[in-house]
């Protein structure tokens, strides 16, 4: 392990090399099945062939220039996310954080036009995850992320998912600017929210001129087997989205998305970014979306989700002593675990697969959205290896 870079990962101990599709390599060339997709952000797999192209063609073009310019790929990919959504208008960045970020000052600023500066409070969740820059990690209220990094901001309120009277009481208040919340909890443990939920906040947020962020970080971009996770369920739209990860396949993007009158307060000089939108993200990003946004792509999404959950919870009645629940949304799956989810993931490489950590020992399952049948026959095949050597190593143990 190099100690030239911080070290602030824990990471496993696999070199990588290449991709193809479903499979990482290593490079002595051991193969993986990959159901950690870069965290979800290979959406199409490694190495897709078109994303490829796009991106080679426009690398003997150009690749950066000043967003003093007006980018035509920037113009495409924001007029096919606005067709596909809510949204009036897009502004784009490099990471999901970013996109965070952008989300919350547009909030903010909406009530500064407005003139009600008083209303910057933000409503999160706990279990969130929404990034590790600085107003991000405060809107997650991860005390672990948060810690030795000086006071928090303020304006940041914490809440629980269950807490029903806690959350109508906070929207209503009247410095409450925003509600943020992901559709589907990634990095919480899977957790997908009912429409009920949705409908209720947008409701309440509508009731009271607070607006509604949706984090669709890691739920969006096809991973539920809708293009976006709130799209499952009518009337909960919102008023700012942010996205990123497979928004780009791969290459580094992220937006955030928003009505026009939730926007209203982002005029010339109050945001921007240096590399956001360049012609390289834009011409991988409109590649990616037209392949994530067919509707063949994203009943095949649904189809294999549905065939790999019900494997899924096969492999929970034959290991009830180590599964406690199948949980999640579409291709955004999560394993509760009774053993350490952390030792699990490790073990799970062991047995030639690769799957992500979350909160409440949960282990997550985010493959290509082209994962075929048999890999996800495979998928079950070798996590039921897995789970086979934990009981031994449990027994051992004891």
């Amino acid at each position: 392990m190099s100690d030239n870079l911080l070290g602030v990962y824990n990471r496993a101990p696999l070199v990588v090399d290449r991709g193809e599709g479903s499979w990482l390599y290593d490079v002595d060339g051991n193969r993986w099945l990959d159901c950690v997709m870069g965290i979800a952000t290979d959406g199409l797999g490694h190495a897709h062939p078109k994303l490829v192209a796009a991106l080679e063609a426009q690398a003997k073009k150009l690749w950066h220039v000043s967003n003093i310019f007006r980018i035509p790929g920037q113009e495409a990919l924001a007029q096919r996310l606005i067709d596909s959504t809510f949204a009036d208008v897009v502004f784009f960045g490099n990471s999901g954080s970013e996109a965070i970020e952008g989300a919350l000052k547009t909030a903010r600023r909406y009530h500064f036009v407005n003139g009600a500066p008083e209303r910057i409070d933000v409503i999160g969740f706990a279990g969130s995850f929404h990034g590790r820059t600085y107003a991000a990690v405060n809107a997650s209220g991860n005390a672990s992320y948060l810690e030795g990094f000086g006071p928090r901001l303020p304006g940041y309120v914490q809440l629980t998912l269950d807490d029903e009277a806690g959350i109508a009481e906070a929207i209503a208040r009247p410095t409450t600017a925003a509600v943020i919340v992901e559709p589907v909890q990634g990095e919480g443990g899977a957790r997908a929210l009912t429409g009920e939920w949705l409908k209720r906040v947008c409701d309440l947020c509508t009731q009271h001129g607070v607006l509604l962020i949706y984090d669709e970080v890691q739920s969006g971009m096809g991973r539920t087997g809708k293009l976006f996770a709130h799209q499952w369920f009518e009337g909960v739209e919102p008023d700012i989205m942010a996205i990123a990860k497979a928004l780009g396949g791969g290459f580094p993007i992220g937006a955030f998305l928003a009505t026009k009158e939730a926007a209203k307060g982002m005029v010339v000089g109050t945001h921007g970014s240096t590399f956001g939108g360049n012609p390289l993200a834009m011409a991988v990003g409109i590649a990616a979306f037209d392949e994530i946004a067919k509707e063949e792509t994203l009943a095949h999404a649904r189809a294999i989700a549905a065939e790999l959950v019900e494997q899924l919870n096969a492999l929970k009645d034959k290991h009830s002593d180590l599964i406690v629940e199948v949980r999640g949304k579409g291709m955004l799956i999560g394993l509760k675990l009774v053993p350490n989810n952390r030792e699990f993931m490790a073990l799970a490489r062991d047995h030639g697969i690769l799957v992500a950590g979350g909160g409440e020992n949960c282990v997550r399952l985010l493959p290509s959205l082209l994962l075929s049948s048999a890999e996800a026959a495979e998928v079950v095949t070798r996590l039921d290896a897995a789970f086979a050597d934990a009981r031994t190593r449990l027994a051992k143990a004891a």
